[in-house]
């Protein structure tokens, strides 16, 4: 018999699509409800903010004083959706042909309301255990929040001994996804007529040279390194996305700016990867400086989220195919929080209702059906026996 989504899990999905958490905005407004529905069941919830306190995660503890705790973990920001073609509002989490539609539908607001829906039966949960939610801010731009809520956990003595981050994989556990690095690089040169060329340092020309090495090194990776058989590009990838420079065609540019990223398989190194694209520039400087004294390059870093490398025979990974009623493992393309949870000594699967496939995408949905395979993994999380 299959399971049917109940409507309260349905109205606090759709509860929470309707708040206008992209990255940009503050998310105080879901923290909020998300505290006041568990401190209605008397649950107290730890907040961290962040430097500016216009943000902030949650960590709450149901079924305090059991040994042992899983994490649910789930982040509370969304991609924005300019420029795309809706057919619906973004905020309206219409249901229309058994599927809810809104921006954080699949991405991943429903998995966050669901737990919350869940709240009082883990609460009255006879299972050995206590379940952690932890929803945090800013993942979408870096994985920011995270950082800071599993530091305050480690500075009160909180140590969970498994992790679900509920991004949407359709209800397969994930074991594994690569890490997403990114940089800025601004190149200082030395302007000029253009005419004068020999007396100038053009920074365009210069950013060419480390950008070709970006380039020559994602050659690389798909010529020769390794395979990790299961993803869809099962090599690590790099490139450009942005390019900034020059002012006018007859005058040397002084300054250019461009990012860049890498993706790195679990078993690459992508500091290695950023250390040798730094060394490249490097090599370049002494040249530009005979020119000028004060060119060359600076590098900054826009944001670090690491690779996730779990296992198919790990105790959580066991229970989230017994919870989902899955015999398959799956790996993602994408990025998650999971990659620091594990980091932080905590095994950890990835697991969640809806497709990336429709995430970040105009008329982002996920169907109900999904929102119900969910509930029912709740709901099986609250009476499982064990974690092993």
């Amino acid at each position: 018999m299959l399971h049917t989504l109940s409507p309260q899990s349905l109205l606090l999905a759709q509860t929470l699509v309707r708040m206008n958490t992209i990255s940009a905005n503050s998310n105080l407004e879901l923290i909020d409800f998300a505290q006041s529905h568990l401190a209605a069941l008397g649950v107290k919830s730890r907040i961290t903010y962040n430097a500016e306190r216009t943000k902030a995660n949650l960590f709450a503890t149901l079924g305090e004083g059991k040994p042992a705790g899983v994490i649910v973990s789930g982040h509370t920001d969304t991609v924005p959706w300019d420029g795309q073609d809706w057919s619906v509002d973004p905020l309206s989490a219409v249901v229309q042909n058994e599927r809810l539609y809104g921006r954080g539908s699949a991405d991943m607001k429903s998995f966050i309301a669901i737990a919350l829906s869940n709240a009082k039966r883990f609460l009255e949960s006879d299972a050995p255990f206590a379940v952690h939610f932890a929803f945090s801010y800013e993942e979408e731009i870096g994985c920011f929040g995270v950082k800071e809520l599993i530091a305050d956990m480690r500075d009160a003595g909180i140590k969970p001994v498994a992790c679900i981050v509920g991004e949407p994989t359709s209800m397969v556990p994930a074991i594994a996804h690569k890490g997403v690095y990114r940089y800025k690089c601004c190149v200082r040169g030395k302007e000029a007529h253009s005419s004068l060329t020999p007396k100038s340092v053009n920074a365009i020309e210069m950013a060419a040279r480390v950008i070709g090495k970006v380039r020559d090194m994602a050659e690389g990776f798909e010529r020769s390194e390794a395979r990790y058989e299961g993803f869809d590009v099962p090599f690590s990838t790099a490139s450009v996305g942005q390019f900034h420079g020059g002012i006018a065609d007859n005058v040397v540019p002084r300054d250019a700016e461009f990012r860049y990223e890498f993706r790195d398989l679990p078993t690459a190194d992508a500091g290695k990867m950023q250390a040798e694209v730094v060394a490249y520039a490097g090599s370049l400087e002494p040249a530009m400086k005979k020119v000028a004294p004060d060119t060359g390059f600076s590098f900054e870093t826009i944001c670090e989220i690491p690779s996730f490398l779990g296992a198919a025979d790990n105790p959580i990974t066991k229970l989230a195919q017994r919870l989902a009623g899955e015999e398959r493992t799956t790996l993602v393309a994408f990025g998650t929080e999971a990659g620091l949870f594990k980091n932080a000594g905590i095994p950890t699967v990835v697991c969640g209702p809806g497709s990336i496939e429709q995430a970040h995408q105009p008329d982002e949905y996920v169907s109900l059906e999904q929102l119900a395979r969910c509930e029912l993994f709740m709901e099986r999380l609250a009476s499982t026996p064990s974690i092993g």
